[in-house]
């Protein structure tokens, strides 16, 4: 093994260590309260997204830390949350799947909590979506409302707010709703990425997302008016963050920035690091470790994520997406904070959506037809590429919404080849089951 290889190996053996818990400092063990929004990004006014407003998560962001680049591990909801849940990656464990149970059972971190003397409830009034592809070593929870809990003790909740999950039943619902407003996000104020054309259809579309948005932000201020009402908040861990992704073109599905990158904000007990931000990179693999730690619980395997009670970032972010209904891809992806390098296992198939996802992005058959029509820029072409490249490299620095690929520029060829090797030996170190499977043959779907 070269100097290289060997320092490479130490930094990613530190990143996938893991941490130990350690009982919380507090004499009273923190609640713990986890809401999860689907498929959004950061979009969000505390993000500096215009033409929303999010008042209840930017007062949420005001109390606590704001971390600016979060990354989930897998671009779905399944993926991610059996990460989550877990607390190592979802390529450990036959997880890697969308809505495919895997081989293995694992421990979720419930059951460390339960173990730790915590009530685990899952909606409480809201969502109670699970969503693993791993089969859970014991019940994941106790019952749907923290008030089942007994007196004086610590309760951890799992709330889901499905309002932004995107699908036709939704877009239907949410463009009556716009209509009804008085108050839409209005069309001028909105800011697309300049892979989308700018035409009034996908303003419009893009605003029925943000619409959501709000509505969600709305259920935020319902839960956080109950945790001030029962006396519960100020003593609270209360984490926001999205489960993966925006449902748009580029984002859920795909190891671009949309589809990794989602919003955190952690309210810590007590108001500690109240108006923090955050500017390096996490993993909610360390939101996972972060909520066995502050519970002083002791889990029986290694996590794949350090705690954030200490201020921590990583130099590494590493995403996967495997099989999802009926298209067999595989992508990886390693992150060191300005360079992103994608490796694409399947890039013949190019950029084929799902029947399931094709349902969910009303943008997609306007840009076909723009397509067909010679209307689209090199950029927004980019998305409906009948081919993938084999290997992509973007510099997010000067180019954050990854549209010029460098990895067949001579001139950034060592680091193109430095992250190649980082990515492989995180293929290595964490026993890659998707890329076994793939290898194999694959799986009946």
């Amino acid at each position: 093994m070269n100097r290289f290889a060997f320092i490479t190996l130490l930094v990613l053996l530190a990143s996938l260590a893991g941490v130990q818990s350690h009982a919380f400092a507090e004499e009273v063990r923190p609640d713990i309260i986890w809401i999860l929004a689907e498929d959004i990004s950061n979009e969000l006014a505390c993000y500096g997204e215009p033409g929303l407003q999010t008042p209840s998560i930017d007062a949420l962001a005001a109390d606590g830390a704001r971390y600016e680049r979060a990354y989930c591990t897998g671009p779905a909801c399944s993926i991610s949350r059996s990460a989550m849940m877990s607390g190592v990656y979802q390529t450990r464990i036959d997880a890697h799947d969308h809505r495919r149970i895997g081989s293995y059972t694992f421990p979720a971190i419930t059951q460390y909590l339960r173990d730790a003397g915590y009530y685990n409830a899952k909606g409480c009034g809201y969502s109670g979506k699970t969503d693993l592809n791993f089969k859970p070593a014991e019940t994941l929870f106790d019952g749907n409302d923290w008030s089942s809990a007994k007196t004086g003790q610590p309760i951890f909740a799992q709330i889901t707010l499905d309002g932004t999950h995107r699908q036709d039943a939704n877009e239907k619902k949410w463009r009556a709703i716009r209509k009804r407003s008085s108050n839409p996000v209005a069309l001028e104020d909105i800011r697309l990425p300049p892979y989308f054309p700018d035409t009034e259809e996908i303003r419009m579309d893009w605003a029925v997302y943000l619409d959501q948005i709000e509505h969600m932000d709305t259920q935020v201020g319902e839960i956080i008016a109950r945790l001030k009402n029962e006396g519960r908040y100020e003593n609270a861990l209360i984490i926001f963050c999205g489960d993966n992704g925006r449902c748009h073109l580029r984002g859920k599905n795909w190891l671009y920035e949309p589809g990794l990158k989602v919003p955190l904000i952690i309210k810590w007990p007590g108001g500690k690091r109240a108006g923090e931000v955050v500017g390096g990179m996490v993993s909610m693999l360390d939101v996972t470790a972060t909520v066995v730690d502050v519970a002083g619980a002791m889990p029986s395997e290694r996590l794949d994520g350090n705690s954030l009670r200490a201020p921590f970032t990583r130099d590494l972010i590493f995403g996967a997406r495997d099989a999802g209904g009926e298209i067999a891809d595989h992508i990886r992806s390693v992150c060191d904070g300005r360079w992103k390098y994608i490796r694409n296992y399947v890039p013949s198939i190019g950029y084929t959506e799902s029947k399931y996802t094709r349902t969910h992005r009303p943008m997609r058959k306007i840009m076909l037809k723009m397509k067909a029509d010679g209307k689209l820029s090199a950029a927004q072409l980019l998305v409906l590429a009948d081919t993938k490249p084999t290997e992509e490299l973007y510099d997010l620095e000067r180019d954050p919404h990854e549209i010029r690929n460098l990895a067949s520029d001579d001139a950034h060829e060592q680091t193109k080849h430095r992250l190649a090797q980082q990515l492989d030996l995180w293929i290595e170190l964490t026993g890659d089951t998707g890329l076994l499977e793939m290898k194999a043959g694959g799986k009946t779907r």
